[in-house]
């Protein structure tokens, strides 16, 4: 993994005569109608998210609390599958900071377990109003797990601390419950804060599908498009390679199983870090076949980096579409909870899971890689 890393960001493509410019063309410009579907995918969940909280906060109760916590399950799916577009200066490296950092620090949120007054939520002494601005601003002010906004933020919420070794974290929607302004608890606040962080998630999604939509004067996609293919593909390749190496068998998947913490696995709260892994598996499966199963069930077809490589190099091909499969598969292999899998020896049935599904997507990294350079390729120091 460590060569690739040291590699990839100098790894440029140029044209090559064994794969027709009109292919090359055709692969790159469906590239950009993925994008969008995606994003029009994950800003309808966030929407749908937003409706089932505002549903939650008008009746606080088990069941509405329940729902509220399956909207957000359901919006993590198409974004966890638009990761890929990431690594590569598009939009959304300018603002997934505000959607999906993690590792959150909870007491810098909320209360935690053994210690009421802690947290944004419960200091109305420094933090008298909470706006979508302040909220904004405080995000890894204090360092990186200081995180106030996004998909995590609202897990958090949503799900509270996990002391259950067996599932998630049960937070209860009586701390939801409207009471006495300004009330002990601060019920009151932690109602403002949910309305306004998922609201936050809508605007930065509905910022990107903007980005990526068709027909848009002077948005990125008008730009993409426009760019010449084999400049597109330095893109949509590095965006593969570094979700493959550095980010999922690095950060979310080899971090934790060095350390066995809780804290360290990507979606702790909701203990939904197994179907996290699998989405972003899937996602660079998307691209390299051009394939995308909708939120409705439908699909999105089109040639993708597979048609690409069969005409270009079929035998390297053939190699990636097998290990992008394999690493697809053996990430839906990992026993959950991912908190309980990550623990004991390594020749627990968990970690050999894990660590099979680290070295899969080291693998397909390192051919992803190669397509890269035998795509008409070099290598240049920065």
């Amino acid at each position: 993994m460590t060569s690739f890393l040291h590699a990839w960001p100098a790894l440029f493509l140029t044209a090559t005569a064994a794969a027709g410019d009109g292919l090359k063309s055709a692969v790159a410009d469906h590239y950009a109608v993925l994008v969008s579907t995606v994003y029009e995918d994950s800003l309808a969940g966030a929407v749908a998210l937003g409706e089932a909280v505002d549903r939650f906060l008008a009746a606080p109760s088990a069941e509405t609390l329940a729902a509220a916590r399956e909207a957000w399950i359901a919006a993590r799916q198409p974004y966890l599958q638009s990761e890929v577009f990431r690594f590569y200066e598009g939009p959304v490296d300018q603002v997934d900071g505000h959607i999906n950092a993690w590792p959150v620090d909870e007491a810098y949120i909320d209360h935690i377990k053994g210690d009421l007054s802690t947290g944004i939520i419960n200091r109305p002494d420094l933090y008298p109003q909470l706006t979508a601005e302040t909220i904004a601003d405080l995000n890894e002010k204090e360092g990186e797990k200081s995180i106030s906004t996004g998909f995590h933020a609202i897990e958090y919420l949503l799900w509270g601390q996990d002391f259950d070794k067996a599932g998630p974290g049960t937070r209860s929607h009586l701390e939801f419950i409207a009471g006495t302004d300004p009330g002990p608890t601060h019920n009151y606040r932690r109602r403002e804060y949910l309305k306004l962080v998922t609201g936050m998630l809508v605007v930065q999604l509905r910022a990107l599908n903007s980005e990526w939509a068709e027909n848009r004067p002077g948005n990125y996609r008008g730009w993409f498009r426009a760019t010449p293919p084999e400049k597109r593909f330095q893109k949509i390749l590095a965006g593969m390679g570094a979700l493959s190496a550095a980010e999922l068998a690095g950060e979310r998947l080899t971090v934790p199983y060095e350390t066995k913490e809780q804290e360290d696995e990507h979606s702790c709260f909701s203990d939904t870090t197994g179907a996290d892994t699998v989405n972003n598996a899937i996602g660079i499966r998307n691209v390299f076949t051009g394939d995308y199963r909708r939120t409705d069930g439908t699909w999105l077809k089109g040639p993708g980096i597979d048609e690409l490589l069969a005409e270009a190099h079929p035998a390297l091909g053939r190699k990636l579409a097998g290990e992008i499969q394999a690493s697809v598969t053996a990430a839906e292999s990992i026993p959950q909870p991912f908190d309980q899998a990550i623990l004991g020896t390594d020749a627990a049935p968990g970690r050999i899971a894990i660590h099979r599904t680290i070295q899969a997507l080291q693998q397909q990294a390192e051919s992803i890689a190669e397509a890269a350079v035998l795509l008409g390729g070099k290598k240049e120091t920065e």
